[in-house]
């Protein structure tokens, strides 16, 4: 389990997050969802340390991230995967070399104990044969596939994923969101996935957690929030002509 407890966060110029607080189960997809802007993405790199927080605490299951030292928070940062938003691949190492990446930064493991992993992993996300090929070689749902390989490839307690879905067609997005639950399940992990597509949500969200000018304004399981009371998470979920239309009629 994660848990933020009453998160804030400021630059400068803005408060981006205001006391939130929110908890993230393992087994399950918990999607964060909110406008550009909202803060969701700013939450979601206080989670894994690229930002301190001004307040409150970052929890791994009981241990407050936030507050260790650094090599404390290094053993933290082998237990958590990473899917960012335009898969981030090497683009001068192989698919094979991608996902052994974070095993040399993190483990001890021989090359030929980190060729075999990697080569699990991308048997996982049905890759088998891509090994010697090269981003500019494999189109975009084979790169997703690929950074979430590299993602798995250290055995994950957490999983982060960020807007895993952009630049993808909506069959290829189906394909990828499946894969992260699968996986999610199948190994339970604890995935926090940013979001702003509605399939997704839909689809394979778990619990929602609704991110409004950098407060939590809803909570709840995916499958209630079509019928939801709340008017701007309202207006976010019925932000289409055609979603729009649909709740009208209901």
């Amino acid at each position: 389990m994660i848990e933020a407890r009453n998160i804030s966060k400021s630059f400068p110029d803005k408060q981006v997050l205001k006391d939130v607080s929110v908890e993230f189960y393992p087994g399950k997809t918990n999607l964060v969802i909110g406008q550009s802007g909202s803060g969701k993405t700013v939450l979601l790199k206080c989670m894994v340390g690229l930002l301190e927080v001004d307040e409150g605490d970052i929890m791994f299951d009981g241990r407050v991230f936030n507050k260790m030292k650094f090599r404390e928070k290094k053993e933290i940062r082998k237990e958590i995967g990473m899917l960012f938003q335009g898969g981030a691949l090497f683009d001068s190492q192989t698919v094979e070399e991608n996902v052994m990446f974070p095993l040399s930064m993190f483990t001890s493991l021989t090359y030929r104990e980190k060729r075999d992993r990697a080569n699990v992993c991308l048997d996982r996300v049905n890759l088998c044969g891509a090994n010697a090929l090269y981003p500019s070689e494999i189109s975009g749902g084979m790169k997703k596939r690929v950074a979430i390989a590299r993602a798995i490839a250290v055995q994950p307690k957490y999983l982060f994923c960020d807007e895993p879905n952009s630049g993808l067609d909506p069959m290829t997005a189906l394909v990828i969101d499946m894969l992260i639950k699968e996986i999610t399940v199948e190994y339970n992990i604890t995935t926090v996935i940013n979001t702003h597509d509605m399939n997704s949500i839909l689809e394979i969200g778990d619990t929602v957690t609704f991110i409004h000018h950098g407060e939590k304004w809803w909570q709840g399981p995916s499958d209630t929030i079509l019928d939801t009371d709340n008017p701007e998470l309202q207006d976010f979920v019925y932000a289409t002509k055609y979603l729009d239309k649909y709740h009208r009629k209901r």
